[in-house]
């Protein structure tokens, strides 16, 4: 499969999948739930989905959640899909955030 083309099936799998999320998925009170990338496997079998979420003490909570309903939402992404094969998902925990905020409280504590 062509670079390009992996690109687009990311593409089209975020976006469809943002939308089942915005129906689907109800995150608790002042939390947010962001797709940040998909990853689609050369042989279209396994797209991983990296799933950011804000506040992150939500995040095991969530994700718990979310591979509860893992065969619903596969199930109505496969609906939205035009293509063959259809792939597998798997949601994974974006962490640039924590990270991020990890490090600059490391630079805040050596500037002061």
């Amino acid at each position: 499969m062509s670079l390009e083309r992996a690109k687009k099936i990311d593409e089209l799998i975020k976006r469809e999948m943002s939308r089942i999320f915005l129906k689907e998925i109800e995150p608790p009170e002042g939390s947010l739930i962001t797709i940040t990338q998909v990853e689609t496997s050369q042989d279209l079998l396994e797209s991983k989905i990296w799933v950011s979420v804000f506040p992150i003490f939500f995040a095991k909570q969530i994700l718990k959640e979310i591979n509860k309903k893992i065969g619903h939402l596969q199930g109505l992404l496969n609906r939205r899909l035009i293509i063959y094969p259809l792939p597998r998902i798997r949601f994974v925990l974006d962490q640039t955030e924590e990270r991020a905020s990890k490090i600059e409280k490391i630079f805040d504590k050596i500037r002061k």
